[in-house]
């Protein structure tokens, strides 16, 4: 018998207005788009958007009720890391809602958390160093 594998590839991320979250992920996080189908972007680094509306129906059939939800349930947190932490900060604070500005986490990282235009949580922090 063959072994299966299978191998993560990226998340997708519902959004409302697909043209808005592409715009902030490029413009203001700085996220370089790969790919661009109009109602999908994926950016380098394996991170991508969806129009909801359009990713329901594909996925579903239709929008049946209750399908297509609200986004941003404070249930999902996308992750990013900036070797100038400070520079993210003052680039975006303005821009976003912020949780909270650059705080020293019990691990020793700093990051800070703000919410995209789905809301959405966000996290940029400085690079740690994993050990697999």
């Amino acid at each position: 018998m063959n072994e299966v594998i299978i191998r993560f590839a990226n998340p997708v991320v519902f959004v409302k207005d697909i043209e808005t979250s592409k715009k902030f992920y490029e413009e203001l996080i700085g996220l370089k788009i790969v790919q661009d189908a109009n109602v999908f972007i994926l950016f380098q680094d394996h991170f991508s958007i969806h129009q909801a509306r359009e990713v329901v129906s594909t996925i579903f059939g239709a929008d049946k009720e209750g399908t297509l939800q609200f986004q941003g349930r404070n249930n999902l947190l996308l992750y990013f890391e900036s070797d100038d932490l400070e520079g993210m900060f003052s680039k975006l604070k303005d821009h976003v809602e912020l949780i909270h500005p650059i705080q020293e986490q019990a691990w020793g990282q700093r990051v800070f958390r703000f919410y995209d235009p789905d809301g959405h949580l966000v996290e940029i922090g400085e690079p740690q160093v994993y050990q697999f």
